[in-house]
């Protein structure tokens, strides 16, 4: 099993890219944050970013919605792509957007944003390889 489950706020307006046959694609990063107490009892706080990309329907949702700073659930899969740049193969492990909900205040969102409280990609977030760029 594949799943990724996350909570935390999107860190930059998410990105989205066209193809030519009319499909988006949306990636945002998504940070999560952790605190623990170190060796002198302080407390630390860390953060972890992680690359989220969408695909099919949701993208509309996360183009209307989705803003720096909003906190959200998400559920996903991990994803692997490589490709080669200057000589060199690079790697990077995705997260591939499948279910998310705005995590917060349900009225302050509904009657402030008008977002919906939850969105189920019920369409597939597969592009066929021959849609993605690279």
């Amino acid at each position: 099993m594949n799943t990724v489950i996350l909570i935390g706020n999107i860190g930059n307006e998410p990105q989205i890219k066209q193809f030519d046959n009319g499909n988006k694609v949306a990636n945002f990063p998504l940070a999560t944050n952790e605190s623990y107490k170190d060796k002198q009892g302080n407390k630390v706080e860390a953060a972890e970013w992680h690359n989220i990309v969408a695909y099919g329907k949701v993208v509309e949702v996360v183009e209307k919605y989705f803003k720096k700073g909003t906190k959200i659930s998400i559920i996903g899969k991990l994803k692997t792509r490589s490709w080669e740049q200057d000589g060199q193969k690079k790697y990077i492990t995705e997260i591939i957007l499948n279910q998310f909900e705005f995590v917060g205040s349900a009225n302050t969102q509904s009657q402030e944003n008008h977002e919906p409280k939850v969105v189920n990609n019920q369409f597939s977030n597969e592009q066929k390889d021959d849609d993605l760029p690279f």
